[in-house]
Formats: C-alpha cells, structure tokens, sequence
C-alpha cells in the first residue's frame, strides 16, 4: 500500500505540475571506446596502430594490409601499408605508396577501399582526394596489385566516370564477367551525387550507373545513435559520415551485387550479368534493383565462404552477419567498435576496421575527437 500511495502522489504532482521529463546528459568521449555500450561476443584485437587512421582491410595468407586515405587529413604515414611486426610497411613499396612526388596516375594518393578477387589478387580503389584539394587527373583509379610479389598487375585510371565531388568508396571485382573481370565502385559522393560505378578491367571502358536513384540515396529522415548522441542525417551541417552507396559485396558466386548508401538501413542487389553489361541502361538496370530488406547501419560490407554477408553496424558498435535465407545473428558487440568501416571475411575470422570516423573534427566544431590507438579486431566464424 506504501508503494501504491507513492505511486499516486507521483501521479498527482504531474499532473499539478505538467510532465517530467528528463533526458540523460550526452556521455564524455575519453577513450577509443563508445561510452554507451558494454560487449558481447569474442572479439580479438589483432592491430593497434598510433596513426594515421586506416579504413580499407584484406588478408592474404594471414597477411594484414590497410589502406589510410587522405580526403579527411593529409598524413606523412603511408597510404597502403602490412601491418608486421607491430608495425606499418608501406606496400609495395615506399614509393607507390608513401611518396607524395609525382605523377598521381603513377602513385597512391588517397585509397580507400578494398579487396580480393576470386585468384587472391589484392584490388585498392584510389579516390585520389586529398583534404582541401581538387581531385587531379590520374588520382582516382582501380589498382591491382600481387601479394605474393608486390606487383601491379593492372591500373585502370578513372576519367569522365569522376565528377568534382566523387568519392570512390569502396569496390568489388568480378573475375566471371570480362575477360580480366569488372570492377564495381560505390561512389558515395562529397556533393550529394552518388551512383554505382563500372569498370571493364580489359579495355578501360567505364561508366556510372543508377544516379539519382532510390537505392544509392541517403534515405530520408535517417536517424542513428552514435556515441550516446541522437543525431538525424543533415546533409548541410552533418554531425557523422553519411550519404550514398557505400558498403558493396559480391555474392559467393559472383551472380549479384549487394550494396547500400551509407544513410540507410536498407540492402539492395542487382545481378552482375545485367550490371556488367554496357548495352544495358541504367534505367533498365533501376527496374532490375531488388530491395533485400533492412540490414542495420552499415559501411562495410563482406561476403564469406559460405555466401553469409557481414555488415557493420554502427548504432550498435556491432557486426552482422545475414544469412542465406535473409535471418541475421549478431556475431559481436563492443564498445571498441566506434564506427567499424572496412570488412573483410575469409573462412576463419571476419576482420573489422575500428575508423573513430564520427568523431572528425567537421562534426565535433573543429576539434578531433579521436582517441588513438585504432584498432583492427577480428571475430572466429565458421561453417554454417
């Protein structure tokens, strides 16, 4: 009766006095974790590097490679780099990808991201930004590079499919269509411009598709919670990275793209055999577009021997995992994964970039909010 009597004087005292409300203060960001979040899940943290700030991750042959872009800080480190030894090496070699002198068409300048094709060739898309600087010619392409001997075995320089505010994200090849593969770019754009890119790797030939559609748009309305914050997508003053068509994987079989902008929690798809074909238009291609449902706020995205698709999950500093039959399972949560960016997913572990990204300085009112080290973390998978 106590407890009932309390309960009706606090009834009574709102209604005299109107509604209580009470918002919790925003947590103080102190360390390289996210202040409201605890863990689940078994996360190993394989890297722990100083600076700069990585973004795009493979492995080969338990082989670690990050790229460290430009187009949010000009670094003296390199952009391309094996962690080993505790340490970052410029690959594949200090020139390519450390040098700053130079023909851009000739160098590295600011990549992003990438992966692996079906053969284990290492492929890096190059947005060629750098903060505060145009793109110059030659600065955006698809590189290939051989792991096994520091090789470049194919560039492919990317002209009238660049526009002033391009942002080549992220890539995929797709070793089955061309007779040296096609290469799939997101552009998530810096101007409100993104769309799909495409790429025949034999001949060069080149062209955007699905601009100013549904599916490589921000999604209207998008809101996410990031660093106990509530913030809503505002292009003109953002408070975290967003936008278009960001995160992009292949299916195990390479028959369909996956791919989703970068404000949104929806997945879409497109069947490459269509995608890869330039008679195709790309209104054609918009009908073709399937939408797979809601996957979490993702920016990477990863495909593993079992054609499972891992997702980021920033608003939960987590990581997904999509089944084949479209069920998802949370594979691990920690408060370490502020903002997990680049993906990558073999038979053993899936990988995850810990890129602090919410915290640049253009949406905390100049002041770097990062909190190094940056981690790489990496979760045990196996067959379903």
């Amino acid at each position: 009766m106590k407890a009932l009597r309390s309960l009706t004087l606090v009834a009574a005292l709102g209604a005299a006095t109107g509604p209580c409300v009470w918002a919790a203060p925003t947590p103080a960001i102190t360390s390289n974790q996210d202040p409201g979040f605890g863990a689940t899940g078994h996360v190993e943290i394989v890297a722990s590097i100083p600076t700069p700030c990585p973004s795009g991750i493979v492995v080969v042959n338990n082989r670690l490679f990050l790229t460290f872009p430009k187009h949010d800080g000009d670094h003296a480190g390199p952009v391309l780099a094996e962690w080993k030894n505790g340490q970052l090496s410029a690959f594949p070699s200090e020139k390519f990808a450390a040098s700053k002198s130079g023909p851009p068409e000739d160098r590295l300048v600011s990549p992003h991201g990438m992966t692996t094709d079906t053969r284990g060739m290492i492929w890096v898309i190059d947005d060629g930004k750098v903060q505060g600087q145009p793109i110059p010619p030659g600065g955006a392409k698809i590189v290939g590079i051989d792991p096994a001997t520091g090789t470049v075995v194919s560039k492919v320089v990317l002209k009238d499919t660049v526009l002033p505010g391009s942002h080549m994200n992220d890539l995929r090849v797709d070793l089955t269509h061309g007779p040296k593969g096609t290469a799939f770019i997101t552009d998530s754009s810096f101007d409100g411009h993104p769309a799909l890119v495409v790429v025949d790797l034999a001949t060069g030939r080149q062209r955007r598709v699905l601009e100013g559609t549904v599916s490589v748009l921000a999604d209207p309305g998008y809101q996410t919670v990031l660093d106990g914050r509530v913030l809503p997508f505002t292009p003109k003053t953002p408070t975290f990275p967003g936008g278009g068509a960001d995160g992009i994987t292949l299916s195990q079989d390479s028959s369909r793209l996956y791919y989703a902008p970068l404000a949104s929690r929806r997945l879409y798809s497109l069947p490459t055999a269509q995608l890869a074909d330039f008679s195709v238009s790309s209104a054609s291609l918009a009908k073709m577009v399937v939408d797979e449902g809601e996957k979490g706020a993702a920016d990477g995205l990863a495909t593993d021997a079992w054609g499972r698709i891992y997702t980021t999950a920033a608003d939960h500093d987590a990581i997904f995992r999509r089944n084949t039959d479209g069920s998802f399972d949370l594979v691990a949560s920690d408060p370490r994964f502020v903002w997990p960016d680049g993906i990558f997913a073999d038979n053993r572990y899936v990988y995850v970039v810990l890129g602090q990204w919410t915290r640049l300085p253009r949406f905390h009112n100049g002041h770097d909010m990062r909190k190094p080290p940056f981690l790489i973390a990496r979760m045990p998978i196996r067959a379903p």
